[in-house]
């Protein structure tokens, strides 16, 4: 059985997220949304929060789970038994941080592999700093969260 890890802030998931994790979920036997509890960036949601919001928007995928975690990231795919770290790449930007990242784990974690995952070219330009932005100012996010997620940024961002 392989499992793989989807790591992130997740803060919040977004639909770009959800195409990762549902094409991974076809790939692999068992994929886990890791959620880092305290990246190294202000957020608008808790890790409790994070964790139910990536919850509820994969509860139809049944070899998905969700976890919270602290530490370095191939300590906790090492501690779940994880073989693969699966990334999403949106621009050469994205690249240049992935690899070297994907550097630093395969020196930490040899037997732990990368698979990247394309953005799919309608999610190319998401972010979730530009939907929080985009929220305060007044804007739609149809097709970029599932309904709850823009529940909660309204819920959060919106007097």
């Amino acid at each position: 059985m392989t499992t793989a890890i989807y790591p992130g802030s997740f803060d919040p998931i977004t639909n770009g997220h959800l195409d990762i994790v549902k094409r991974a979920s076809s790939i692999f036997d068992k994929v886990v949304i890791g959620i880092y509890d305290i990246p190294d960036k202000s957020l608008l949601f808790t890790v409790d929060e994070r964790v139910d919001l990536a919850r509820k928007a994969v509860e139809t995928l049944k070899n998905v789970e969700v976890i919270a975690y602290s530490g370095i990231t191939v300590g906790f795919a090492q501690k779940i038994k994880a073989d693969v770290l699966v990334r999403g790449l949106r621009a050469s930007s994205d690249f240049e941080r992935e690899f070297e990242m994907a550097l630093m784990n395969k020196k930490l974690a040899p037997d732990i592999e990368l698979v990247c995952f394309m953005a799919n070219l309608k999610y190319q330009f998401l972010s979730s700093s530009l939907l929080k932005e985009i929220i305060k100012l007044g804007g739609n996010l149809d097709d970029m969260v599932p309904i709850h997620v823009c529940i909660a940024l309204k819920k959060k961002l919106l007097p």
